[in-house]
């Protein structure tokens, strides 16, 4: 069973029992899935899609853009606001994980019913960045040390807004089993 922290004020606030999708009819539940790059997000979506959940991974179908950012010359993807909430405003039934990592999610987390956090050792997601055949970043030796600059900077600021933080060096049926318990308690 993968690692699972409690990062809310209650620790109580996330039981695990066993998951019955079932249960989820009528219930609009959302539960956000973030993480660095190389941490699973892709593929604990991908598992709970085959399972039959609704998933969105907003890093595909225009709901994010690459803007400039303050930096000198940089970019960074934001989601596009109109489309997050147009999303989460969709009447549906069940349970809607959605998965992204950009900087202005932290708006949207009054609207999550969880914010999970995936997380795995730096040696563990360069392992992957590199072998991955589903997204070419962190192929480059700048984008790998792009992705160690962010598991220093940005994966403090996502762990103290997640509400829970899964170990994904769990295999994937474990890591998608926790996204569902948690949901299940939602």
């Amino acid at each position: 069973m993968p690692s699972v922290r409690h990062t809310a004020e209650d620790p109580t606030d996330v039981a695990f029992g066993g998951a019955d999708c079932a249960q989820y009819s009528g219930v609009v539940t959302v539960v956000f899935v973030t993480g660095m790059s190389g941490t699973g997000k892709s593929a604990a979506l991908g598992e709970l899609a085959r399972r039959g959940h609704l998933v969105v991974d907003t890093d595909y179908g225009a709901y994010a853009e690459d803007v400039p950012s303050s930096d000198a010359g940089d970019r960074q993807q934001l989601w596009r606001e109109d489309r997050i909430e147009a999303l989460l405003d969709e009447p549906r039934e069940g349970v809607l994980f959605i998965s992204g990592c950009v900087s202005n999610q932290a708006k949207f987390y009054p609207r999550f019913d969880a914010v999970v956090l995936l997380a795995a050792p730096p040696d563990v997601i360069l392992e992957r960045v590199a072998s991955r055949g589903s997204n070419a970043f962190g192929k480059r030796e700048a984008e790998r040390n792009r992705i160690l600059d962010d598991l220093a900077k940005v994966e403090p600021l996502l762990r103290a807004g997640a509400t829970a933080e899964i170990d994904t060096r769990a295999p994937l049926e474990e890591v998608a089993d926790a996204l569902e318990r948690i949901a299940a308690q939602r």
